[in-house]
């Protein structure tokens, strides 16, 4: 795979490719890193890559032409090209598998007041890391690459990555290491006993009471058997119970 950002400011991605697993992965050669300064591009004589809105407004805007030259110079029949935008739809675990598969990714990473409407028209797919507005799009990039690049064979091991939140629609489980008892806090026995069956089937339960505890949404996506919806069901009924005691509680204090 190879991955190339278009951004003005380089400098932010060089301790993603220098730091823990993705610097050892990129010596490994297992993927290729660019970024591509758009500034390099303009044709602007004072080298401006924004300008005032049309219309009036606060804030710049970029330019179209120093852009989509830069894009122009490095796409090909094989590249996918996402725009960095809070309108662009989410960016999940699920959309970083399926990246992880392209040939060749390209980051428009924006920055100042937003885009010229014109260059959604030359991308494949616009992307937002959430519900909330960063200075700009380099931040966001970081985190997808990040995600993205991991999930490549050999970057980690493989049963890792499979066991991680959001991989089969459900939080992690939870993990335990030495010492056995801390400040009088015990590991769960089934950790200890050895007994791989009964050691699955409890994280696999811990997962799914993680899940509806704190992100119930998640389940709505998935199809569970009787014995997970009991789990299920009996976690979000504690956890009605304990919101509803809380109010009590907060109303009696209040």
């Amino acid at each position: 795979m190879k991955i190339s950002v278009l951004t003005l400011f380089p400098e932010y991605f060089e301790p993603l490719m220098t730091t823990s697993i993705i610097k050892r992965a990129k010596e490994k050669d297992l993927f290729e890193f660019e970024t591509i300064d758009f500034r390099k591009f303009t044709k602007e004589k004072h080298g401006h890559v924004d300008d005032t809105p049309y219309g009036g407004g606060a804030g710049m805007v970029l330019m179209c032409q120093p852009i989509l030259d830069a894009l122009e110079s490095i796409r090909t029949e094989n590249s996918t090209v996402i725009l960095l935008t809070p309108q662009g739809k989410t960016f999940n675990q699920q959309i970083a598998k399926e990246l992880s598969l392209k040939e060749h990714l390209i980051f428009i990473c924006g920055h100042y007041e937003g885009f010229d409407e014109r260059i959604r028209d030359y991308v494949d797919i616009q992307m937002s890391l959430g519900d909330f507005v960063l200075t700009g799009g380099e931040s966001a990039c970081m985190v997808m690459c990040d995600c993205i690049l991991r999930i490549l064979p050999g970057v980690i091991r493989q049963d890792s990555s499979d066991d991680d939140s959001f991989s089969n629609g459900l939080l992690e489980y939870p993990q335990y290491t030495r010492p056995e008892v801390y400040n009088g806090k015990r590991v769960p026995d089934v950790l200890l006993s050895g007994h791989h069956a009964n050691i699955k089937k409890y994280r696999h339960e811990e997962s799914l009471k993680r899940t509806a505890l704190y992100r119930p949404d998640l389940l709505e996506n998935l199809e569970l058997d009787k014995e997970d919806q009991k789990v299920v069901d009996t976690v979000l009924k504690n956890k009605k119970y304990r919101v509803k005691k809380q109010k009590l509680i907060l109303r009696k204090t209040g």
